[in-house]
């Protein structure tokens, strides 16, 4: 632990406040991204295996199944489910509506993410315009007694603003992408089951089940 605050000290050094920046930033990004990953695992995203045994279940028209199963069901889409057993077919719209405040939820922070893997590598070329402006500065004021290793220093020092920007950007967007996959999944997912809720095939085939029947004797 020690020698990791040692190499950040160091680079912070020798970037100067850019790298600083970047740094926070790459802090505020890491608890955002561990957030996400909090949230999604809590509001069970991904995890819709009771939801859709209930909407298979409302499909083929057995209905006390698929409110059973419902009930068993953790995921953030349940009480949209549970609406649409309830709706019309033409409340198709409403129902969406409501999954989309759900996706809204989930995608909180996800702009924020969006701005860190486009910024960062921005932040990283300006610190290293910043750098070579002074390297070169040194050069002139080193006047006839110009030093090679003057100006090379300069050069991959301003260069390390660069490869701390890019450093940030890249898991950033990598990361990203794979929670907008996951709410792309989730997405395809509400509307199959909304659909099938809506026009459930046993409904067209007109076999609607409910509770067992008491048998007379």
């Amino acid at each position: 632990m020690t020698r990791i605050l040692e190499g950040l000290r160091y680079t912070v050094d020798l970037g100067g406040p850019v790298v600083m920046v970047l740094l926070v930033i790459s802090v505020v990004t890491l608890a955002t991204i561990l957030y996400k990953l909090w949230q999604f695992s809590v509001s069970g995203v991904g995890r819709h295996r009771a939801l859709k045994e209930s909407v298979a279940a409302w499909d083929r028209g057995d209905r006390s199944a698929a409110e059973s199963a419902l009930k068993q069901s953790k995921s953030y889409l349940a009480p949209v489910i549970k609406m649409a057993f309830a709706a019309e077919p033409e409340d198709t719209k409403r129902l969406e509506a409501e999954a989309e405040v759900r996706f809204a939820r989930l995608e909180g922070g996800f702009r924020l993410l969006d701005s860190v893997a486009q910024l960062a590598p921005l932040l990283g070329l300006f610190g290293t315009v910043l750098g070579m402006i002074e390297a070169f500065q040194s050069l002139q004021d080193a006047g006839s007694q110009v030093d090679p290793s003057l100006l090379a220093g300069g050069i991959w020092v301003a260069l390390l603003t660069t490869a701390v920007g890019l450093a940030v950007a890249m898991p950033t967007a990598m990361v990203l992408s794979w929670f907008e996959g996951r709410m792309d999944t989730e997405r395809v997912t509400a509307e199959r089951a909304i659909a099938s809720v809506l026009h459930p095939q046993g409904h067209r085939d007109g076999v609607v089940q409910t509770a067992a029947e008491p048998t007379h004797a």
